[in-house]
């Protein structure tokens, strides 16, 4: 898929050619689970599967939004958006949080190529609206940084849709390089680029979440709970991620709390060991990801016996360093990482295996890290 498709949807779909075309990219995390809203550090990359967004200005009032995957085309007011429940709710955000920045905002066609998988936990809306920002920022000579494309996107998604989101999705989606993962420490919002030469076998178990509808809520309310308590004794600490395993055993925090707590915890150092390695072997050690999805099973409690299953097939591979699942859990993705030919010899295997025991349709990719957000034309 390229940037043509774009336009030519959007042509056939709007009857002219778009005034600019911006792309952005799925994502996956290496390791770094749950920590991002809890202040801590993640560690993605951007791979090779994007959104592409196409627009023009319009004279109409309203501003309309086409889909290459669904049939109904949405709308909205161009500068007053209302909420719709609809996907395009995601487009509408980041149109309303633009349209704080400029003194009117135009009514505008809009075109969404995609060939992102969605709710597979690859940040198919991320990529949407961070694409969304830079084509319409551009068309509007708004200056908009990949960063703060990536701002924009964020306060799209959590103000104007809902979603509880932390910041690591758009910014990896704006801000990802080839050949790189993405350390982002989201207390701060710095970020650094870490020499990255994993091959990835991505596998989507098929089994079905949206932040939504699945325990994220209750865990971010868990996390925040923790700190809380914790900061009983230490009234200074401002995020749950820089406490320490010390912090946990002298709190008065119950079983439940404690294990959330230290699975941020923990999680956070395994983020800042794995850098370490990639700095200086481009490769992470298979045992820190089998020790993170561990971690997210036991402690955060957010796995599902199909992913623990690919961690547990793909670990007994000749060749496969380690294994983990990646997004928020309770279903969506896995990934796995080793030798390219090990990848690729188990994609097969795995496949069959998986659908001899579970009743869902699973899909899987292999990618490498993969370029960020950018204008196309």
């Amino acid at each position: 898929m390229t940037s043509s498709t774009a336009q030519f949807f959007f042509a056939s779909t709007f009857g002219a050619p778009p005034d600019r075309v911006a792309s952005a990219p799925a994502r996956v995390n290496l390791i770094g689970e749950h920590t991002d809203y809890n202040g801590g550090e993640v560690l993605p990359i951007g791979i090779d599967r994007r959104t592409y967004v196409a627009v023009r200005r319009s004279r109409d009032t309203t501003t309309r939004v086409a889909s290459d995957k669904l049939a109904e085309i949405g709308s909205f007011h161009a500068t007053t958006p209302d909420k719709s429940g609809k996907w395009w709710d995601y487009v509408a955000g980041v149109v309303r949080e633009l349209s704080l920045r400029i003194l009117k905002m135009p009514a505008l066609e809009i075109a969404v190529v995609s060939d992102v998988p969605s709710g597979a936990g690859l940040s198919s809306s991320a990529a949407i609206s961070v694409a969304t920002a830079l084509a319409i920022g551009d068309l509007l000579g708004l200056d908009l940084s990949l960063q703060d494309a990536a701002d924009v996107a964020w306060s799209a998604e959590t103000l104007f849709v809902g979603v509880p989101c932390g910041i690591m999705d758009q910014f990896a989606s704006a801000l990802a390089q080839e050949h790189s993962a993405l350390h982002v420490w989201c207390d701060t919002m710095r970020t650094a680029h870490v020499r990255c030469e994993e091959h990835v076998l991505i596998f989507d178990t098929g089994v079905k979440r949206g932040l939504r509808t699945s325990a994220f809520a209750e865990r971010r309310d868990e996390c925040a709970r923790a700190l809380l308590g914790l900061q009983k004794r230490r009234p200074e600490l401002g995020q749950l991620a820089h406490a320490t395993i010390g912090d946990i055993e002298d709190s008065d925090l119950d079983p439940l709390l404690r294990r959330r707590a230290t699975h941020v915890v923990m999680e956070n150092a395994r983020v800042k060991e794995a850098v370490a390695w990639l700095e200086s072997t481009g490769t992470i050690p298979g045992e820190l990801l089998v020790a993170s999805h561990e971690s997210l099973r036991d402690l955060y409690e957010c796995s599902a016996p199909e992913l623990d299953w690919f961690v547990e097939f793909a670990t007994a591979q000749a060749g496969i360093r380690g294994a983990r699942l990646t997004g928020a859990g309770w279903g969506g993705c896995a990934i796995a990482t080793g030798e390219i030919e090990a990848l690729e010899s188990m994609a097969e295997p795995v496949m069959a295996a998986y659908g001899a025991l579970f009743p869902h349709s699973a899909r899987s990719w292999l990618v490498r890290p993969a370029a960020g957000a950018r204008v196309e034309s």
